[in-house]
């Protein structure tokens, strides 16, 4: 592994033990070159209650850009308040909370989740 992703993973090492005290579920990203996942997990971390990514058919993202991850959220959001999931914790993976992070927990928030 990159010295990049070694530092990243660490510090989202960090931010998620804070995180389990906090007994909310999670929206956690992942960003690759190509594609961009938002999975909610559930308190603990065991269990994937809702996903969306940029790899699904029906949605049809053709990029991985401001618009695809802000398609992303709408989507996840949107899943998440039909399984009765209102207000998580937004876990950025180490990542920097700016570009198409911040686009994508901009989007959820005004498909109606709360951080």
């Amino acid at each position: 592994m990159s010295i990049k992703n070694l530092s990243r993973l660490r510090r989202a090492k960090k931010t998620r033990s804070n995180i389990r005290n906090q007994e909310s579920p999670r929206l956690t990203v992942y960003r690759s070159s190509k594609h961009f996942y938002a999975q909610i997990f559930d308190s603990l971390g065991s269990k994937v209650i809702v996903s969306a990514s940029t790899t699904e058919k029906d949605l049809k993202i053709k990029s991985n850009n401001l618009d695809g991850v802000t398609k992303i959220g709408k989507k996840v959001a949107e899943r998440a308040l039909e399984s009765g999931i209102k207000k998580v914790v937004f876990d950025r993976s180490g990542y920097k909370y700016h570009g198409r992070i911040k686009a994508l927990a901009d989007s959820a928030r005004e498909a109606g989740l709360e951080f």
